[in-house]
């Protein structure tokens, strides 16, 4: 990882400044931004405006990274571009991510993409995705903790580094934010004249492609960055994209599975403020009371106890596991950050031994273990372990 948008700025103009002339909405914030984008992309899609979307990290394949109307960009012409942009790479120092923006923007302009959708991939001041010059729509997710050691240690510094990504004149579209992070919005906003739209939720009435009741924030910031179109002549009525949010789709984010006919929560919560929500979410779960089965990966450089603080109630149970191919937590250490907690904290060498535990049991537990921590725990678990069969819908 190497931070900064000049690299990739001289990168674009020397392959002739793709896509440049075409409007993004920027995705930046801390949790949602996904989500968000799926919304978008659905929206649209159901509205016959052809998009580019460009989203981070992917869970199974590169591929995800790079997607027109929702559809993938195919393996062999992925690959392609990236062996084409070798020589490009090395000549400007471009970072695996940066590599992956300019082949999605050389897959955007020779596909004539009418609007991108670009979800920033850490911050937004220094992100590649900033790099693109033309960015008059920004989609604000909630903004939270999460990778300090590159953004600053508190809410104020990391929201300003988000914030960056406001230019002049935009329009920002975002849901209720903490107190400091409104602060930090709206003087930014100011400073660029840039106009700040405040959603509220969509209407509880309004199906959604994605669970979770904090999806109904994220819809709505998808809701209004795609109205926010209607300068650029495209006026997209509330039918249009609510039938475009019911259809969104978007795995890892609160999905029911199974594992071998058992069934499973899995969710990509990887930060305290995304655990909140987490631990919000399960008071609408039957049986929670209970007690829950947490199986529970997280990197050695995120904010675990804080994490394990927000997700852990009186009657549950955390396993701990490592992260695939990553410096993980152990339970050792967890112990001891959260000696109040070390009781119910065991551990496993991988997901599959703690259910094959599970399974010895006399009863499956209800509510069905949760799965969290990483999305490159998820991202393993779908490649290697789990029975992918999708719940029906909602």
């Amino acid at each position: 990882m190497s931070l900064g948008i000049e690299r990739m700025q001289k990168a674009l103009k020397a392959m002739g400044e793709p896509c440049a002339k075409i409007p993004a909405i920027q995705i930046a914030g801390t949790n949602g931004k996904g989500s968000i984008a799926s919304f978008i992309q659905s929206g649209l899609k159901s509205a016959g405006i052809k998009a580019g979307i460009t989203t981070s990290p992917h869970l199974m394949s590169w591929c995800e990274r790079i997607s027109i109307d929702g559809n993938l960009i195919p393996s062999q012409e992925f690959h392609q571009r990236i062996v084409s942009l070798q020589s490009l790479a090395k000549d400007f120092r471009l970072t695996p991510f940066e590599l992956v923006m300019a082949a999605a923007f050389d897959h955007f302009a020779e596909h004539e993409v009418e609007v991108l959708v670009l979800e920033v991939g850490l911050g937004g001041r220094l992100d590649a995705t900033t790099a693109h010059p033309y960015r008059p729509i920004i989609a604000m997710a909630s903004i939270g903790l999460d990778h300090c050691e590159h953004l600053g240690n508190n809410l104020k510094n990391i929201a300003k580094e988000k914030a960056a990504v406001i230019s002049s004149g935009c329009e920002v579209i975002s849901s209720t934010q903490h107190a400091d992070v409104t602060e930090v919005l709206e003087a930014t906003a100011r400073e660029q004249h840039a106009k700040l739209k405040w959603v509220s939720p969509v209407p509880k009435g309004w199906s959604l492609g994605i669970n979770g009741d904090i999806q109904k924030k994220n819809a709505a910031v998808a809701r209004g960055a795609i109205q926010a179109l209607e300068v650029f002549g495209w006026t997209i009525s509330d039918q249009i994209i609510r039938e475009g949010l019911a259809l969104a789709n978007w795995p890892g984010r609160l999905q029911q599975t199974n594992w071998h006919g058992f069934p499973l929560l899995i969710d990509g919560a990887h930060n305290p403020h995304a655990a909140e929500q987490l631990s919000r979410e399960r008071n609408n779960w039957d049986q929670q009371e209970v007690g829950l089965h947490w199986i529970l990966g997280i990197q050695s450089h995120k904010a675990a106890p804080s994490m394990l603080k927000h997700l852990l109630r009186a009657k549950d149970t955390a396993w701990i596991v490592p992260v695939p191919n990553h410096n993980s937590w152990r339970k050792p250490q967890l112990s001891k950050a959260c000696p109040e907690l070390a009781g119910q904290i065991n551990e496993a060498k991988n997901v599959e031994e703690v259910l094959k535990k599970l399974l010895l049991k006399k009863k499956w537990p209800s509510p069905p273990p949760v799965i969290a921590g990483s999305l490159y725990l998820i991202g393993d678990l779908m490649m290697n372990c789990i029975d992918i069969q999708e719940e029906e819908a909602n």
